[in-house]
């Protein structure tokens, strides 16, 4: 079966086609700026067998974007088939999916009107995830559509993880409470991670894992015996480690303060702390972590800052969670930070002996992962996974559509 990925941004839309039995990546790609006032529409696409291109291309809206996207998929130079009949399904990545979807589920009109219900609680993604659903609705109407949810993967999570000690009925009223992010990546890293342990003779059911997803978005998961206990964002991404543009954990009172002190509005604190916070916001320099690390090499005291506070937050959850599940047996790094730099993970994992947590130096520099990078001695093995979101998608697709009850 071939299966279409797809990741619909606010301006956005990532794609990939993959071959769901030998799970190789048919073709890919991008195209932004979609809905831009000013045009300069781009997708840049990739097939395996046949090269790249690029096509410069004003779109109005993701339907638009998926008719172009179509197009390139059958291109007769670049494309990776000759007819979208040989697409089998559709899978769709979803942020949010609150209480309701905690499963992959296949897509009718009932579905994507809960999706776009769900767009309180994510304003910037759910809409845009609804709308690429409903352009392929129209353009693959007797294609199966499956939404994977973000959120679905830490639904296992117990109340008091989960709930925010505010008046119960804004949880009962307004579905305040802990979500979670970044699930397809933590589930993909987890499972991962318990094929490993389970050759290092430590029992699947009974582990204790960390799973560590850095990148210009980060979160981190307390994982029981493959089961989310607890995770670090919240209601929304903003919540928990510090990010490339996000805050993270503030007093929630900062926020009236500077409310009163800016005359801001709700809308400027939100861009505050989610747009304007984090590394950038610390550093003054960007959002991205190899710029941050090039100037504090340089000397520069905003870039240093910003981190150490990176990683000190970090080693805080590690220890918090440990505690939370009683003892920790692998942590996992993934996502663009935690896959590619090797100081960031040395230095998150740096002094934690009494923890049992021994990073081996020459196997964090050279090794690329899936890799144990932990001294022989350490007692909690320090993994490098890297992740693969559209793959978990892609598998999810299948397993809804063919009723296959299989473990990603």
């Amino acid at each position: 079966m071939k299966i279409l990925v797809l990741n619909s941004g606010s301006s956005s839309l990532k794609y990939q086609l993959i071959d769901s039995e030998s799970e190789e990546v048919l073709a890919k790609g991008l195209a932004e700026r979609i809905g831009a006032a000013g045009g300069g529409g781009k997708i840049k696409h990739e097939c395996v067998a046949n090269g790249k291109a690029e096509l410069d291309v004003d779109m109005a809206d993701h339907a638009e974007a998926i008719d172009h996207v179509f197009a390139m998929l059958k291109d007769p130079e670049v494309g990776a088939v000759k007819s979208m009949d040989e697409i089998s399904a559709v899978g769709h990545r979803v942020l949010h999916g609150g209480e309701k979807f905690v499963q992959p589920t296949l897509v009718n009109e009932e579905v994507v009107r809960e999706v776009e219900k769900l767009s309180d609680l994510g304003p910037l993604h759910n809409p845009a995830n609804a709308k690429g659903i409903r352009a392929c609705m129209k353009l693959m109407p007797n294609v199966p559509q499956v939404a994977v949810f973000d959120t679905a993967f830490h639904a296992t999570m117990p109340d008091y993880a989960y709930t925010y000690a505010l008046p119960y009925k804004y949880y009962t009223d307004y579905g305040i409470r802990r979500y979670g992010f970044h699930g397809t990546s933590h589930r993909f890293v987890t499972s991962q991670a318990l094929k490993m342990l389970k050759s290092m003779n430590v029992d699947p059911a009974a582990s204790r894992i960390i799973t560590c997803h850095l990148g210009n978005g980060s979160s981190m998961a307390a994982v029981v015996g493959g089961k989310v206990m607890d995770t670090s964002m919240g209601v929304t991404p903003a919540e928990g480690l510090m990010m490339g543009t996000r805050c993270g954990d503030i007093d929630p009172a900062i926020l009236t303060y500077l409310g009163k002190k800016l005359n801001a509005t709700p809308e400027d604190l939100d861009d505050l702390i989610n747009k304007k916070s984090g590394l950038l916001g610390v550093s003054g320099v960007s959002s991205d972590m190899r710029d941050v690390e090039n100037s504090a090499n340089e000397g520069n005291k905003r870039s240093k800052l910003a981190l150490a506070i990176f990683c000190y937050r970090i080693r805080k959850y590690i220890g918090a969670y440990t505690a939370a599940m009683g003892g920790l047996d692998a942590i996992v790094f993934t996502g663009g930070i935690g896959e590619n730099s090797n100081t960031i993970r040395a230095r998150i994992c740096e002094d934690m002996d009494f923890f049992g947590i021994k990073i081996d130096a020459d196997k964090n520099n050279k090794l690329r992962g899936p890799a144990d990078i932990s001294e022989d001695g350490s007692k909690v093995r320090i993994l490098l996974i890297p992740t693969n979101e559209e793959r978990v998608i892609a598998r999810e697709t299948v397993q809804v559509v063919t009723g296959s009850n299989e473990s990603v």
